[in-house]
């Protein structure tokens, strides 16, 4: 597959704090990646440094494409309709009002409000209208469904996977590890300014080994246990009950979550 970002070496500190430190991954072009780290193992640094919005001390950052930028933070004057600064944008870029990608995303529904009257799902929706202005061949989205509500999400992931069919290639930061189970082809996890992990979901679970989540209730009691060997240790409490007369009401199983693989990886617990 082409290489839509390749980073090779990259450092960056802050005086005697080293952030970065010697950070290498690719991103291939038509897949969600997802970024992701605990606070301090460098991710925004790391995609500002992409991004081009902050310098970087070493290395090299390729980017085959034309970017957009979706910040979490971002924001605009109050009284500006949301129309408005779409067709600013446009004007800015230099390119047409792609109409409908703005129906897609509902931005009629809102068109003459002011920035200041919208929802946080509206101004989601407007911010990531503004980034794809350029038509980029990469989006950057950090936290694109912060503060949404439930059908706010499921929207905006729908969009997400529509741009990826488009052949998008799309860098996510979130800290909602179900949104990026649910959307993403493979994710990097940063830990001590360098890759601690990067591949999928699945090869994540492979890596830290096969966990199980076990919540045994009885009429007495509810109990958990993990296990990496769900038969044995299964056989052996379910034994365990029946020695101490317990009676049991209900059995649950699980793999362990995503959450919980990442905290193992960035971690190292």
């Amino acid at each position: 597959m082409t290489e839509a970002i390749t980073i090779s070496n990259l450092t960056k500190s802050y005086g005697i704090n080293v952030v970065l430190n010697g950070l290498d991954f690719c991103v291939q072009q038509g897949e969600i990646f997802a970024l992701l780290g605990v606070n301090g193992a460098g991710k925004t640094t790391s995609l500002e440094c992409i991004e081009g919005l902050r310098k970087y001390d070493s290395g090299n950052i390729t980017i085959n494409g034309v970017m957009g930028i979706q910040l979490q933070s971002a924001s605009l004057p109050g009284h500006m309709k949301a129309l408005e600064a779409v067709k600013l944008f446009a004007k800015w870029n230099k390119t047409h009002l792609d109409q409908t990608m703005l129906d897609a995303l509902g931005i009629y529904e809102f068109a003459r409000k002011q920035y200041y009257q919208l929802s946080t799902g509206q101004k989601r929706r407007l911010h990531l209208a503004l980034a794809l202005t350029r038509n980029p061949d990469i989006l950057f989205l950090d936290e694109p469904t912060a503060g949404l509500d439930v059908e706010g999400r499921l929207s905006l992931h729908e969009q997400i996977r529509q741009l990826k069919a488009m052949g998008k290639t799309l860098i996510l930061a979130s800290h909602d590890m179900t949104e990026v189970e649910n959307l993403c082809d493979r994710i990097a996890i940063l830990s001590g300014g360098k890759i601690a992990f990067i591949g999928t979901v699945e090869q994540l679970g492979e890596t830290i080994g096969r966990h199980y989540n076990i919540t045994i209730q009885t009429d007495r009691r509810i109990q958990k246990y993990v296990s990496d060997n769900i038969g044995s240790s299964l056989l052996s409490l379910l034994l365990q009950y029946k020695e101490r007369e317990e009676s049991i009401l209900d059995i649950q199983i699980d793999r362990g979550s995503l959450e919980q693989h990442f905290i193992k990886i960035s971690k190292g617990v």
